[in-house]
């Protein structure tokens, strides 16, 4: 006959022996899970934690002045190809960065300005860094930059480098800066003037237009004959204009890109907006110079408007569709007729039909004692958002 025992008694060994046991059945499997998911916790947590920190590195640069804004680190220790050849664009002791302040997030990591102060003369300057927590295939990349702008860069229309420091840590590039520097902001700050004018004595017209576009064409043109380079993004956005309207071309990202990789790249067109864009290159064919000749033809757009969105009637979708039935954008107010055959030249739909650097160039020569003096002016005011969403540029970028 069995026996069955009931514990009610606490008092009893026995009730406490099962009792024991039973809750040591509870409680063990209980804590090994608590503990593991203790120790699981623990490891996501530091590796979350590492992650973060990374990417706050980034973002801090934001809320830093001065030198600070310069002490971003890279992989150090290690010799890159170009690295030696920039032994004579090494900072040297006696110049100093001064009032350093961040501008924007770059590829590299964050673009700052700032004052180059060498034998007592400051002067202001672009400053590029490499962010922390690069890898060595990022610092391989910024040092391959620097040697670009370095050996590329020696026209008096293409932007130049001052000074870099790859050597140590930081590694960054000094660049020379321009003032009052984007062109495009440049074009939307003369809508806000009555009476369009530069100065008392200097309006911005037609003319002005002529003087500028020869400049841009200057440096694409250097680019391709001597380095046989293609700038890949012309636009207004990424020129810097100066005193006098003197001209900086900028904005050569696509074109060391190319040049890294030996070949113009298809994948590239995907950075350009599709309004900047000749036909061959949305249907992601080959880019030549023609292609760049193309977005010149934009840009001049951009110039005799002060700076309006191409095709302001058409969403970016639209556009390529609108090309193929033979639509070209219509003379605009202020306009020459000269001009705009230009234009219309560099839109030819076969990029063989469209002229190269050099004869846009004479083109210009021969046709700005044609070009009217009057100020242009335009009808509204730059809402910037509204000309992102025209232009289909989210954000609005420039080198």
């Amino acid at each position: 006959m069995a026996v069955q025992l009931q514990c009610n008694n606490t008092s009893n060994p026995l009730c406490d022996e099962e009792g024991s046991g039973q809750l040591a059945v509870i409680l063990i499997p209980s804590l090994l899970a608590l503990s593991t998911a203790m120790v699981v916790s623990l490891i996501l947590w530091s590796f979350l934690y590492k992650r973060s920190k990374c990417r706050e590195t980034t973002a801090c640069a934001q809320s830093r002045t001065g030198q600070e804004a310069l002490s971003f680190s890279t992989v150090s220790g290690t010799l890159f190809p170009g690295q030696e050849a920039l032994g004579s664009w090494e900072i040297p002791d006696h110049c100093v960065l001064e009032k350093v302040e961040f501008l924007r997030l770059g590829r590299y990591g964050p673009v700052c300005k700032g004052l180059l102060r060498r034998h007592g003369i400051s002067v202001a300057v672009l400053i590029k860094t490499l962010r922390d927590c690069s890898n060595q295939q990022e610092a391989k990349e910024f040092v391959a930059l620097a040697h670009f702008y370095a050996t590329v860069c020696k026209h008096e229309n293409l932007v130049q480098i001052l000074y870099c420091q790859t050597q140590r840590v930081p590694m960054y590039m000094v660049l020379e800066a321009y003032s009052p520097g984007n062109l495009l902001h440049f074009l939307w700050s003369l809508r806000n003037e009555e009476s369009g004018m530069l100065n008392d004595l200097q309006p911005f017209s037609e003319k002005s237009v002529y003087f500028v576009a020869r400049q841009i064409v200057s440096g694409l043109d250097y680019l391709l004959s001597e380095h046989r380079l293609i700038h890949g993004n012309v636009a207004a956005r990424n020129i810097l204009i100066g005193p006098g309207l003197s001209v900086k071309v900028s904005g050569l990202d696509v074109a060391f890109e190319t040049r890294q990789r030996g070949k113009a790249v298809k994948q590239l067109a995907a950075k350009v907006p599709l309004k900047w864009q000749a036909p061959e290159r949305i249907m992601r064919r080959s880019m030549t110079d023609r292609s760049d000749v193309w977005s010149f033809g934009i840009l001049l757009y951009e110039l005799i408007t002060l700076g309006s969105p191409p095709y302001p009637d058409l969403e970016p979708l639209d556009v390529f569709p609108q090309l193929q039935k033979a639509y070209r954008m219509k003379r605009p107010p202020d306009c020459g007729v000269p001009l705009y055959d230009l234009m219309k030249y560099c839109w030819m739909w076969n990029f063989k039909d469209r002229p190269v650097f050099s004869t846009v160039v004479k083109l210009l020569e021969s046709y700005a004692y044609l070009a009217e003096t009057k100020p242009l002016r335009a009808m509204d005011h730059m809402d910037v958002s509204e000309y992102e969403k025209k232009a289909g540029l989210s954000p609005l970028t420039s080198d």
